[in-house]
């Protein structure tokens, strides 16, 4: 991991990333180191809150939104990711037990939420090519097909954070 990168202030970022930078701000309160760092490639930093404004409108519920990410972050070690979203899941009520299972990568207490956390895994494992047993097992959840289309939208999601972040030295 490097910490090679730019961390760019409303200043001193290119213009075509200060609009999202700003929008960030109205939105957090706050520049996140992340986004600093994102900020040097303005379609990246664009693409990624694109995407995951798309993915909070997603029919998966929020906390099974979080399971998704939480599932990614500690997968890709990405421990601003990690730290970020563990605030994000105590805000919906997630139980200390919950976070530290996700936190560990143990099986969740709620067979619903691990029904989320083992098909991000399984569509991670097998890029995407899962077998129709495990789409099987996801649906038998209460979960549809549209809701699986959009762990996939997650994954994407999240995947494209934790790599830039990573590569950034913002994910440290």
């Amino acid at each position: 991991m490097t910490t090679a990168f730019t961390e760019y202030t409303l200043e001193t970022a290119p213009p075509a990333s200060r609009k999202s930078m700003e929008a960030t701000i109205r939105h957090l309160g706050r520049l996140t180191p992340p986004v600093a760092r994102l900020a040097g490639s303005p379609h990246l930093l664009d693409g990624f809150l694109k995407l995951n404004a798309l993915f909070e409108q997603s029919t998966l519920e929020p906390l099974a939104r979080e399971v998704l990410v939480m599932t990614v972050a500690v997968r890709n070690a990405c421990h601003v990711c990690v730290a970020m979203h563990t605030g994000r899941l105590r805000e919906l009520g997630a139980d200390d037990e919950l976070v530290a299972a996700l936190h560990e990568r143990r099986p969740l207490a709620d067979p619903g939420l691990d029904a989320v956390r083992r098909f991000t895994l399984a569509v991670l494992a097998e890029a995407g090519g899962v077998d129709d047993a495990t789409v099987q097992d996801f649906l038998s959840h209460g979960y549809t097909e549209q809701n699986a289309l959009e762990v996939v939208l997650g994954i994407g999601t999240y995947t494209l954070s934790t790599f830039a972040n990573r590569l950034t030295g913002a994910g440290i």
